[in-house]
């Protein structure tokens, strides 16, 4: 039977396991995928300690995973545009760290012969995320805008798709993390005492707005940056930036989004930047890298 890996009940590490499953069944408007790649997103794992019951799964266990990249094995009824053999990416619905998965068309793209399977898999959660925020943030060319949090898969595609359209970027990340920011044109500012005089030395003027994606303190110490506290935006911590006067990021979860991020990789404006891969069989590595907090960049599962 197909495996896949998953958790029993919200909590720590210990709740995850390998299950063997039957092969889903696509219902209406659905693909069964055969999955060749999986991202892995800390929504994964604060989605299992209980952390964001907005996005609890209704029934336990659960299989981890919302994006994935693979080869359509069915498709349900009423499917159109997607056929038996199209290689494809988008979000799951029932779990991505398995040998097969469904995903519904309103969330599914073709995924273009350019990219890699491992690069795809990042695309329908970090990149559609990152993409979504800019186009709230609505940034012009010559706009400054700072990313709390730069170097993890959300942000290196936030500034990567930034820099593209002329905007300036400075990002926060850990010190041992300048170079990769530095390589994506950002001028780098380290975490800790002292971070909002170094954003000042580089933006005296302030900044035209704020992508955070790690919430809290950080959020707060740095908030008063932002010259117009409505450009902040987090996909982190809605109660922080609602206190702020900000907002939280708004998803359009939708394929032409999608669609948009598998272009600009091809365009050759987004590098998806994955710093490790693992198989299927050490999904549990793969989730404890990211659940560190100190993966730079995605990590993916590769399952075949």
């Amino acid at each position: 039977m197909p495996r896949a890996y998953g958790f029993i009940e919200h909590g720590g590490p210990e709740t995850e396991q390998f299950f063997d499953l039957p092969t889903p069944e696509p219902g209406p408007g659905e693909l069964l995928v055969a999955v060749r790649s999986a991202g892995v997103n800390p929504v994964d794992w604060k989605v299992r300690a209980g952390n964001l019951p907005a996005h609890a799964p209704v029934d336990l266990p659960a299989i981890f995973g919302r994006e994935v990249a693979g080869v359509v094995e069915a498709v349900g009824d009423g499917v159109t545009g997607f056929a038996i053999g199209d290689e494809v990416f988008g979000n799951s619905l029932a779990g991505g760290y398995a040998e097969y998965a469904i995903i519904p068309t309103s969330l599914a793209a073709h995924k273009p012969a350019e990219v890699s399977f491992t690069d795809a898999a990042t695309l329908a959660v970090a990149a559609a995320t990152a993409y979504d925020g800019l186009h709230q943030l609505d940034l012009h060319a010559g706009e400054t805008l700072l990313v709390i949090g730069v170097a993890g898969g959300v942000g290196v595609a936030v500034a990567q798709l930034a820099v593209a359209r002329g905007v300036a970027v400075v990002g926060t990340a850990s010190a041992e993390k300048h170079e990769l920011v530095e390589s994506l044109g950002v001028t780098h500012v380290p975490y800790g005492p002292g971070v909002v005089d170094r954003l000042r030395n580089v933006a005296p003027d302030g900044v035209d707005a704020i992508y955070d994606l790690v919430g809290r303190d950080a959020l707060r110490e740095v908030a008063g940056l932002v010259r117009d506290p409505t450009r902040l935006i987090s996909g982190a911590d809605q109660a922080t930036v609602a206190e702020l006067g900000g907002s939280a990021l708004e998803r359009a979860r939708n394929a032409e989004v999608l669609e948009a991020v598998a272009a600009e990789v091809v365009a050759g404006r987004l590098r998806p930047l994955v710093s490790a891969t693992f198989p299927l069989h050490e999904a549990d590595a793969a989730l404890r890298v990211v659940e560190s907090g100190h993966a730079r960049g995605k990590v993916v599962i590769e399952v075949a």
